[in-house]
């Protein structure tokens, strides 16, 4: 019997580059080749099941001179399959660059070039983290609450909450930023409800094509549209009376959105070419990065189908909110990881554990097991001081925005009176610039790296936002 070999995706145009990488990697990895953003969602749609390494350059068709196509399709692969390990592979490694694409989920960036055989054990690595985390996952199935980890009273509520849910036949809604843990509560939800040994069905509704929607979800007929040979089954007939996850429900398709308030009313569907009716029992647990109340109030999403999800409503906290349940899930993940990898334990200094703690995490637990990752690969043994962790962290400075309201001038001249106070030398144009950076790097955050959308949010063009991204170095204390 011969075991599957693992999926490799790689996102580059350049053929010489993906040519060698084929040839040599092609040995341990089924490898499969795209050139631009839009060919590697055409790969994702013919594979039967989701990669489990991409390896991505940012400088991609059709402005390979700059990185926004890359990080726009990190974020994208994340959205298609949160378990899937990207490894960005680029020339273009300025310090932003690096610290974006790891914030916005890659595990590790290798400059260009880069030695194959070097970049082969880099994935395997990232391959057998992968496997560990699975089978993490798999023994937490034991436990009530699977991988809530934590003491902050954010996390206890939230473990009250999903326990006070879990049974109930009404839909529930999970809003929460991207690396929160969304499906982990939806797990638990599962697992927790008397649908436990009922199937658990997830899909990401941002990464299905708008056109296979409606067929992905309710099936289709024979002959309903070209290609479709054959009868097919959708998500919801699968699942039958188990649970059926929608994350990302916000991208949503507002002509589909109708036929989704149709099945949580009455439970009633038809496949896509057919005139029969349907009965679904499965229970709908949906999931958003979004303010659906804005986007009920700017015409992008239903008024009547948000009242029907959000029957339940639970809101995963951000890292940011959860005190010292950083230095937790430090402890829990870095021994994980050495256990896993083999490798020694690292050490935070006293001046690294406090930027730790005062660091925002814009890309919430994700991001804080990819930094413990790199953490463990580069000091395993030895102990991490603060320059060390910050060369691996999203840095926008240590000033603490959630502290003040940026329209309310007494709070803002109080800050700057307690930071004069405190600090005998202070370079105000680095202080001004750090706070342009934040905003910066928080535009970029919302929109997924897309430079126009950012640039547009910031009121500012797109050359100017490009402009300050590349001085952001220049303006380091």
């Amino acid at each position: 019997m011969t075991t599957a070999r693992p999926v490799l995706i790689i996102v580059d145009d350049d053929p010489l580059i993906t040519d060698t990488l084929h040839f040599v990697l092609g040995k341990s990895f089924d490898v499969f080749v795209a050139a631009s953003r839009a060919q590697a969602q055409s790969v994702l749609r013919q594979l039967s099941e989701p990669p489990s390494l991409a390896l991505v350059d940012l400088g991609l068709p059709p402005s390979p001179q700059k990185p926004d196509e890359g990080f726009q399709l990190i974020s994208e692969l994340l959205a298609h399959s949160p378990t899937m390990k990207i490894l960005v592979l680029s020339g273009q490694n300025e310090a932003f660059n690096v610290k974006h694409a790891l914030t916005l989920g890659a595990v590790d960036f290798i400059p260009k070039p880069c030695d194959v055989e070097r970049l082969q054990t880099i994935l395997l690595n990232a391959l057998q983290l992968q496997h560990a985390e699975q089978t993490e996952g798999d023994l937490s199935n034991e436990t009530s609450l699977p991988g809530l980890l934590g003491e902050s009273a954010p996390i206890q509520t939230l473990r009250t909450q999903i326990s006070q849910f879990a049974d109930a036949p009404f839909p529930v809604l999970i809003e929460g930023e991207s690396g929160s843990g969304k499906e982990l509560v939806a797990t638990s939800l599962h697992r927790l409800s008397k649908r436990a040994n009922a199937p658990y069905l997830s899909i990401n509704c941002a990464a299905i094509s708008p056109l296979l929607a409606e067929s992905i979800l309710f099936g289709h007929g024979k002959g309903a549209f070209t290609g479709a040979a054959n009868t097919q089954t959708g998500y919801f007939e699968d699942a039958g009376d188990g649970t059926l996850f929608l994350d990302e429900i916000g991208e949503l398709p507002l002509e589909l959105q109708a036929k989704l308030l149709r099945v949580l009313e009455n439970g009633e569907y038809q496949r896509v070419g057919e005139t029969q009716t349907r009965q679904s029992r499965a229970r709908i647990v949906a999931a958003t990065n979004r303010d659906l109340r804005t986007e009920v109030r700017n015409g992008k999403f239903r008024i009547d189908l948000y009242h029907r999800l959000s029957v339940f409503a639970l809101r995963v906290p951000p890292l940011r909110d959860l005190e010292n349940d950083r230095l937790l899930l430090l402890e829990h993940f870095s021994q994980f990881y050495a256990r896993e990898t083999g490798q020694a334990l690292f050490k935070l200094d006293e001046q690294a554990q406090q930027l730790w703690m005062d660091y925002h995490f814009p890309g919430n637990v994700r991001e804080l097991r990819n930094i413990i990752i790199r953490l463990l690969a580069n000091y395993a043994g030895e102990t991490v001081t603060q320059s060390r962790l910050s060369s691996e962290l999203d840095l926008i400075g240590q000033i603490k925005v959630k502290e003040i309201l940026l329209n309310d001038g007494d709070a803002i001249t109080l800050h700057a009176y307690q930071h004069l106070r405190s600090e005998a030398n202070i370079n105000v144009d680095a202080v001004l610039k750090r706070w342009e950076n934040a905003y910066v790097n928080a535009a970029l955050k919302i929109t997924h790296g897309n430079l126009s959308q950012a640039a547009k949010l910031l009121g500012i063009n797109r050359t100017t936002l490009y402009s300050r991204i590349q001085t952001q170095e220049e303006y380091k204390e």
